[in-house]
């Protein structure tokens, strides 16, 4: 063999184990490669799988009421009110109702404590609760409904505990505030000083009544003092009936004044002094209490905290509520 043929097969297999020891890196490369991308994946599914989890004990945990309903033997039934008397949340009429209904018709149950602390709010949630206590009341004889008054206990509030067979109240407790009222802004001062006019086009000469940017004529306004008034009357009535011949009427009684809770008593607005426990160990003879308070879950108070409806609330706060409402 000569020496070219020589140095060309040397060449050759020098090219062969060359390309192998490529080829053998090449397919390191990529392996390990894959085995980053599988490690990267399965770790973000654990990191997925671990939040859903915490998550989910989150949620569970938020919307969780406890074993207490199970409870079996004699006990008294509690229900609260915490908050304003409002078409959505705790002392609205569609979570307080399904609560005393099942509050009443739970066979163990010997009475309900309705345990409030608001300070007032819609006229329509108040009656529509008081009514259904009064249904209660007459369906389930045997069964009392004590009100117990935590800090608070005024207007659409006391508008409810008037329903009672029994007011119980703390010293210090704020109570009554027998009134109505409508609250809102008027601007036209401030546009005249700005040179602004308000166009304001109805077809119906009252349509644009209590419009913030449009002043208030006699007639609306005293129309509007009608329609207060009644709703007042309302009120008036349903305390008259709830406490009958215990409550001491007085000048201011209906006035929209408020007092503690020993003066509420004085005048008869209040039975006495007590709480909860007492009242279930006391009066209803039965120190177990089991809660029924229809409690919000977390996905709704998310919701009700960043939902659509918080463009419509800040208007409504700029502009005032131009209803009725009992505070």
């Amino acid at each position: 063999m000569s020496n070219n043929e020589f140095d060309n097969v040397e060449t050759a297999i020098a090219n062969k184990k060359e390309g192998w020891e490529r080829e053998l890196l090449e397919k390191l490369a990529f392996a390990s490669l894959r085995e980053q991308r599988a490690r990267r994946r399965w770790g973000i599914f654990f990191k997925l799988a671990f939040l859903a989890v915490i998550g989910f004990g989150f949620w569970f945990g938020m919307n969780y009421e406890g074993s207490d309903t199970q409870t079996v033997g004699a006990h008294t039934a509690l229900v609260k009110i915490n908050g304003a008397i409002e078409t959505e949340g705790n002392g609205s009429a569609n979570v307080v109702i399904p609560a005393l209904d099942n509050a009443f018709a739970a066979d163990d149950s010997v009475g309900v404590i309705l345990s409030i602390n608001s300070p007032g709010g819609s006229p329509v949630q108040a009656g529509i609760i008081n009514d259904e206590i009064t249904r209660l009341r007459k369906e389930y004889p045997n069964k009392p409904l004590y009100v117990v008054v935590d800090e608070m206990c005024a207007s659409g509030g006391y508008y409810i505990a008037a329903a009672a067979d029994k007011i119980y109240v703390n010293k210090a407790s704020i109570v009554g505030s027998i009134g109505v009222l409508m609250d809102g802004f008027g601007f036209t001062g401030l546009m005249e000083k700005l040179g602004v006019e308000r166009r304001l086009l109805t077809a119906g000469e009252n349509k644009g009544f209590l419009d913030p940017f449009s002043p208030m004529s006699s007639s609306q306004k005293g129309y509007a003092q009608e329609m207060l008034a009644e709703i007042h009357q309302q009120f008036i009535d349903v305390v008259r009936k709830g406490r009958g011949a215990r409550l001491k009427e007085k000048p201011e009684t209906f006035s929209g004044l408020f007092w503690s809770g020993s003066k509420a008593v004085e005048m008869g607005l209040a039975d006495g002094f007590g709480t909860v426990d007492s009242v279930a160990r006391d009066v209803l003879k039965a120190e177990d209490i089991v809660d029924y308070t229809k409690s919000e879950g977390f996905p709704e108070r998310v919701l009700k905290k960043f939902g659509v409806a918080m463009g419509a609330g800040a208007v409504q706060s700029l502009m005032g509520s131009q209803r009725p409402a009992l505070h």
